[in-house]
């Protein structure tokens, strides 16, 4: 045989050496909670490893990350009020507002991004303002686009909305750009799947709808034309990143997103993968370090430049290590 693909594997040099996905730490993003209160750090249940923080507290966990080679963060808030109009999103002591505070302070170079939702911080649980028990697209807007500005007034590298409303990129880029915040860039959560894996993010965050779900404004997902469709509104909109979310069931949007896009392409393995995999890991049904990064590397593969993890602490020691890279 001329032709004989095994002479490329026959040593972990070569191997590395034609690999053709390499990832580094720089490309992972580490997902944390920030609370109301005082020296507390509890553990979500269903995310084994992973906690809740009070302000004075979230330095231990951001140190943690840092130690480990991760240097950016996605900042998610809990606050003890909740209103229908979700107004501790956008207070100026709002817990992320504080959070961004002390991480800055504390983290001077450290990378920050902010998820701009209103679904943890409204009484109803929903992503947007209720006209009756319908989520109204419109006067949302505004909402969204206040609370990304209250963002980067507190120290936000980038804003990262969440929503799902149509027009909230253009609405959050322009209220940005009016206050002199032109090079602060947006990730759309543009290609964001109504699905199951959100399962215990929702516990973390205490962010699930009071009443009906979130299939109105998410996206169903039996569809890939209409997620193209979402992310090139976007990028249109003003989206210097995109984002496809969940990851492990929807490697082929990561692809088909890729190719029609010039922006950076992120995907954000959710909740759900990580309490399935770290569940089984416990039994001992499955060796966790392959499988976290097999499932890293798929999402890679299929194109993601940016990957959003509950285990980035845990990547970055393996990139490190030369396990995967």
């Amino acid at each position: 045989m001329i032709i004989r693909p095994r002479r490329l594997r026959n040593s972990q040099s070569l191997r590395k050496m034609v690999r053709e996905t390499r990832v580094a730490a720089s490309s992972l993003i580490y997902p944390m909670f920030a609370m109301e209160g005082e020296n507390k750090k509890e553990e979500i249940s269903s995310m084994p490893g992973q906690y809740r923080y009070t302000v004075d507290r979230l330095t231990d966990g951001i140190g943690e990350a840092v130690d480990s080679g991760v240097d950016k963060i996605m900042l998610f808030g809990i606050p003890d009020e909740k209103d229908a109009h979700g107004s501790q999103a956008f207070a100026e002591d709002g817990i992320v507002q504080k959070a961004l505070a002390e991480a800055r302070k504390n983290f001077p170079d450290l990378y920050l991004i902010t998820d701009v939702c209103l679904c943890e911080y409204t009484s109803h649980g929903h992503c947007g303002m209720l006209h009756s028990h319908d989520v109204d697209n419109d006067s949302t807007l505004p909402v969204l686009a206040r609370t990304a500005l209250s963002h980067v007034q507190a120290g936000a590298d980038m804003v990262a909305p969440s929503d799902m409303m149509d027009g909230r990129v253009s609405a959050i880029r322009t209220e940005l750009d009016k206050n002199g915040f032109y090079n602060t860039p947006i990730m759309s959560y543009a290609v964001k799947y109504a699905s199951a894996f959100y399962g215990p993010f929702r516990e973390a965050a205490d962010s699930a709808p009071a009443f009906g779900d979130r299939k109105t404004y998410q996206m169903d997902f039996h569809n890939s034309r209409e997620g193209i469709r979402e992310a090139i509104l976007d990028v249109k909109e003003g989206a210097d990143i995109i984002m496809i979310k969940p990851a492990i069931a929807y490697n082929d949007m990561i692809t088909k997103v890729k190719e029609v896009i010039s922006v950076p392409v992120a995907t954000y393995s959710v909740s759900g993968e990580y309490a399935m995999v770290k569940a089984a890991a416990q039994n001992g049904w499955i060796d966790e370090k392959r499988i976290v990064s097999e499932m890293a590397i798929g999402a890679y593969r299929a194109g993601a430049d940016i990957y959003i993890t509950y285990y980035a602490k845990e990547l970055a020691q393996y990139f490190k290590e030369g396990f995967i890279g």
